[in-house]
């Protein structure tokens, strides 16, 4: 029982975090979440290559409506899940001792961890909407008390948007389980075979709730408008969680749930919501050359990535869906890093304002050259690990249709442009007023930042490690459908 273990391990120091010394708190919830990854690093080391789920339990939960409490892996779940204990220890360790309420901050970080991974493994539909949405209410607690000024109109709107989609997703579950066959279940088998028996119209209509709810989740122009405001207001480790791990909720379900469930909607819509994808990542990226707060910068190029994400997905071939997994992991690594880095900057000279600094590289050598390899792994550089997906990405989108791929293509530019325009004038150039006393990376930073630069390269060099491990998962989707 490898998940439940998972599940009840983290759920519990979450709790017990609550009542820990203050002065022991950052260590606890450090030592309990990188006990999470361990045993997760054994299971994707230990998981077989295949297209069947692993490690499944099935208990009756709600007999009388035929819920479940049914979880498993394949090749798909446990690299999200890997992704997910990967980044929480470095997220509770890049916290700063002077945060204020720590226990609680660090509780509802172990907190969500654990609604995160319930996302990734969840086979019953029912179970499914109970993690999506425990998963909001730490990462809302978080925004609403450790926030900016603004803080309250922003978690507002973000959690408005969040709810509303989450409402359309449970109206199409239900919709969904009430056409089982047999006696009725969330079961995912079954909701797949009920999905694929509706009519053509009745799967479009079920097509555009749910992506209504993972489209808001990622986001997806044009509901994106929440992501810029709370990715800025957010605490440092707050718009880590929702960037790394929370949007990629939104691309997962996606996969595992729409798409097999609707092929007919998939088929009929695709190409508009290829164009939407396409529109987000050129609006995106032409917004984020336009940014001076590197905050917000990152957050127009989060947009600007997910969009292509979204692209070679509903592609719906075997390079773009593999594409989207492997770039699911390489965005999640790198715009952590990136968003711890904008934070030791703004730790360091009070700003975030890219005009006010320059010259970082004089006086932190260590921060510029770890700050110049995520960055080069942001842009896709071949061997980094941005390269194998976007390649993969804009291969499927290809596939689809030519000239979908060739402005597809245009992301690199410009996300290339906007990034190292961003670098030219933080980290190279004469020191100004901010920077000329800022200092080098601590020990502890670059316990953070270090395993961050080595999935860079290793990703970059090694695709295959991960590939190879969704790859029949992929397959088993395509053939199903």
């Amino acid at each position: 029982m490898p998940i439940i273990a998972l599940l009840i391990f983290t759920f519990a120091t979450a709790l017990i975090g609550l009542f820990i010394p203050i002065r022991y708190g950052n260590r606890f919830a450090f030592i309990s979440s990188l006990i999470v990854f361990i045993y997760s690093l054994y299971l994707f080391c230990t998981f077989p290559i295949t297209a069947d789920f692993q490690y499944v339990v099935d208990y009756s939960w709600i007999q009388s409506l035929g819920i479940h409490f049914k979880v498993g892996m394949d090749g798909i779940s446990v690299l999200l899940v890997m992704l997910t204990t990967f980044l929480t220890p470095l997220i509770i360790f890049s916290v700063r001792k002077s945060e204020p309420r720590p226990r609680a901050f660090y509780s509802l970080l172990l907190f969500m961890e654990m609604a995160l991974i319930g996302v990734f493994v969840s086979m019953d539909g029912f179970l499914f909407y109970i993690f999506w949405e425990i998963a909001l209410i730490p990462i809302y607690f978080i925004c609403l008390l450790w926030g900016g000024k603004d803080r309250v109109r922003i978690t507002l709107k973000f959690f408005i948007y969040t709810l509303t989609g989450s409402l359309f997703m449970l109206v199409g579950l239900i919709y969904l389980y009430l056409h089982t066959p047999g006696e009725h279940s969330f079961d995912i088998q079954a909701l797949y075979t009920a999905g694929k028996s509706l009519s053509a119209h009745a799967q479009c209509i079920l097509f555009w709730f749910f992506f209504l709810a993972f489209g808001i989740k990622m986001p997806i122009f044009p509901l994106h408008t929440w992501q810029p405001d709370t990715y800025s207001d957010a605490p440092t480790q707050g718009t880590m969680m929702l960037s790394g791990i929370m949007l990629k909720m939104g691309i997962y379900g996606l996969i595992r749930w729409m798409i097999p469930m609707l092929p007919v909607g998939l088929s009929q819509n695709a190409q508009y919501v290829m164009w939407l994808s396409i529109a987000g990542v050129l609006y995106a990226g032409i917004i984020a050359f336009t940014r001076k707060d590197m905050k917000r910068l990152l957050a127009y190029s989060s947009i600007s990535h997910v969009g292509l994400i979204a692209a070679g997905i509903f592609a719906f071939n075997g390079q773009g869906l593999q594409g989207g997994i492997i770039q699911m992991l390489s965005h999640g690594i790198n715009v952590v890093g990136l968003f711890f880095v904008v934070d030791i900057i703004q730790s360091r000279t009070g700003t975030r304002d890219i005009a006010s600094l320059g010259g970082i590289r004089l006086k932190a050598p260590y921060l510029a050259t770890v700050f110049a390899i995520i960055m080069l792994g942001a842009v896709a550089l071949p061997l980094t690990d941005g390269f194998p997906g976007e390649f993969l990405l804009i291969s499927g989108v290809f596939k689809f249709e030519n000239i979908m791929g060739a402005v597809v293509g245009l992301t690199i530019i410009i996300g290339a442009v906007y990034m190292f325009r961003m670098y030219q004038r933080t980290i190279l150039g004469e020191t100004s007023l901010a920077t000329e006393n800022f200092t080098d990376l601590t020990a502890g930073e670059k316990a953070v930042l270090i395993p961050i630069v080595i999935m860079v390269i290793l990703i970059g060099v090694c695709p295959n490690l991960f590939l190879k491990v969704s790859e029949p998962a992929i397959l088993k989707l395509l053939g199903g459908i």
